[in-house]
């Protein structure tokens, strides 16, 4: 059996180090400014790859981080696995039971935020392919789906912090909010799956078996599994240490559907984000639980996945303007107002509801797995998957400011309306003029 030889060992390891002590430098540093650690853990992988350190010294960077070879090889592995335990942390953030609470406001919202943004994505990318400068053989139905795809998914845990930042996590609006986000993951991931098949990454089943496959777990993950996982945990709980049993359990679990998802010719990713919700959505997995493989996860795998997007990419020779600026207009025009709409119909006044679009427009975390998933699948080019990453970032710094923008236009528009009704007469209790 082949090995690592010593030379890979070291290889490997000073590999993992640089990209979590950098990777943790620029994290902290973003976290100054108040923007999401993903931001400065996308640009450490700039500052390690080769656009900054491969332009400096390619010596170094060859040495460092070969593209092929054993220690290339073992570090894909721990980026596969880290996209997995990713996803699976994703899951565990969507409560179905606050879902059913908000109800038709949050359906509304979030259908109008799924379908318009999708609709918009896709008739851009289809009909204008040569602008997007499409791979030689790729399909311009399978690219303008995945765009529409990007465009429409919304980044759960990047709007929970800013709700938080913002003191709105548990008002109404930031419920709504959240609700919203959870429907439109669910329902993003389910298009995304027949993408996947569409594009050709299934083990020999037909696209109907490898669909009808994946409703059918993603249903019985959902009902029959999440109530089994439910009356398994006390027994975990009971009979296991704390932590370790649950938390090896959980991650048995999320690997071992990770593995039919891949099986069956979808992404292990889908069935690590099945899993998270089945077993996030138990109300036996405690907050203590989910806080310490949040913590596990963010702070050691995370980081690897982010860093590792700058270390095959030069984002300066791949850097389109144009692309740039094109998908940054789609996000804002099609999420903005279609979550807006959607709002609007559920009973917000026009202040909240374009918060909650400017909320609804930020995208994170899976937009970025989608993008890498779909350059190593060769559907798109680095120029798009640049783009795709620039547009994330600027919509993850935009949008607590123009949330907190409209949130004052709101209080102005309350206090104008007050002051107004108090000095307007009162009909019923205003005295006659005296007559003539």
């Amino acid at each position: 059996m082949e090995k690592l030889n010593h030379a890979e060992v070291v290889n490997l390891l000073l590999q993992l180090s640089l990209m979590l002590g950098v990777g943790r430098l620029m994290a902290e540093l973003f976290r100054v400014f108040k923007q999401p650690a993903v931001v400065g853990e996308i640009i450490a992988g700039i500052i390690l790859g080769p656009t900054i350190l491969g332009a400096l010294s390619p010596e170094t960077f060859g040495w460092l981080f070969p593209n092929t070879g054993p220690s290339s090889i073992a570090l894909d592995g721990f980026i596969q696995l880290s996209v997995i335990l990713l996803l699976f942390i994703a899951g565990l953030e969507v409560e179905l039971h606050i879902v059913w609470q908000q109800g038709k406001q949050a359906l509304l919202t979030s259908l109008f935020a799924l379908t318009v943004p999708f609709v918009s994505g896709f008739l851009v990318t289809y009909y204008f392919p040569d602008f997007f400068k499409l791979e030689s053989g790729s399909d311009p139905l399978v690219f303008a789906l995945f765009i529409g795809t990007t465009m429409a998914i919304t980044a759960l845990p990047v709007i929970a912090r800013i709700l938080m930042d913002l003191s709105l996590f548990k008002s109404g609006m930031g419920m709504l909010i959240i609700a919203s986000a959870m429907i439109n993951d669910l329902l993003g991931w389910l298009i995304f799956t027949v993408i996947l098949s569409m594009m050709g990454t299934t083990t020999g089943m037909a696209v109907w078996q490898t669909i009808l496959l994946t409703i059918g777990f993603t249903i019985g993950m959902l009902t029959l599994g999440k109530g089994l996982i439910n009356k398994g945990l006390p027994w975990v709980n009971k009979k296991m240490s704390w932590p370790g049993g649950v938390l090896s359990i959980a991650m048995a679990f999320c690997l071992l559907a990770a593995a039919f998802t891949e099986f069956i010719g979808i992404h292990a990713i889908f069935g690590a984000f099945i899993i998270g919700v089945a077993v996030g959505d138990s109300q036996h997995l405690t907050e203590r639980a989910k806080e310490i493989l949040h913590h596990f996860i963010n702070n050691i795998f995370a980081p690897l996945f982010f860093v590792s997007i700058g270390l095959h990419i030069n984002f300066v020779s791949s850097f389109n303007l144009s692309l740039v600026v094109v998908l940054i207009v789609l996000a804002f025009v099609g999420k903005v107002s279609g979550a807006y709409f959607g709002a609007r119909q559920g009973g917000l006044e026009a202040p909240k509801a374009l918060a909650v679009g400017f909320a609804m427009n930020t995208h994170g975390t899976l937009e970025v797995i989608l993008g890498a998933i779909a350059l190593e699948a060769g559907l798109i080019t680095e120029e798009i998957f640049v783009a795709i990453l620039v547009m994330v970032i600027f919509t993850i710094v935009t949008s607590a400011p123009l949330m907190r923008a409209c949130l004052q236009w709101q209080e102005r528009t309350e206090r104008e309306s007050s002051s107004s009704g108090l000095k307007a007469p009162n009909p019923r209790h205003s005295t006659p003029s005296p007559e003539p």
